[in-house]
This record gives structure tokens, C-alpha cells and sequence, in this order.
């Protein structure tokens, strides 16, 4: 992983960590239930964009260098692996 991508993601998970534990003291505080979902769709939105940092990261190097090492069929495999998890 390139530092650039890993120091990004790292930040957001830090995001994303601090966020979950304000939806938790939310529900412990019988919070309003539409502001809570409010917020864990935040949460969803960071994770999602976590993935989209991991995910171009990779695109720009590891599947460059697969296509380039001749592992053209297992990258795709990879990346079909990937799409249809993200589809569930």
C-alpha cells in the first residue's frame, strides 16, 4: 500500500472510530432515533470513502502490476471478488 494511501486511510478510520463512539453514547442516551441514524449514516459515508482510497490506491499499483506480471485472470478474479462483496 502506498504510504500516501495508507496515512490517508488511517486518518479516516481515526474519523470513523471517533464518530462510532458518539452514535454509542447517542443510544445509551435514548438519543432521538432519526438523529442516531443520521449520524450512522455518516459513518457509512466514511467507511465507503475509506474503501474508495484503499481501492484507487490499489487500482494504481497492484493491478498495474499484476496486468504487467502476466496475472491478468487473477487480478480480475480479485477485483470481481471485490465487486460482488460490495454488491451484498
Amino acid at each position: 500500500m502506498l504510504d500516501s494511501v495508507k496515512e490517508d486511510a488511517l486518518k479516516r478510520m481515526n474519523y470513523v472510530d471517533g464518530h462510532l463512539a458518539g452514535v454509542r453514547r447517542m443510544i445509551e442516551d435514548d438519543q432521538y432515533c432519526v438523529d442516531v441514524l443520521k449520524q450512522t449514516y455518516a459513518v457509512r459515508r466514511a467507511i465507503q470513502k475509506i474503501e474508495a482510497v484503499i481501492l484507487e490506491g490499489h487500482l494504481h499499483t497492484h493491478v498495474i502490476e499484476g496486468v504487467r506480471d502476466g496475472r491478468d485472470q487473477q487480478v480480475l478474479g480479485e477485483l470481481m471478488e471485490l465487486y460482488n462483496l460490495s454488491e451484498r
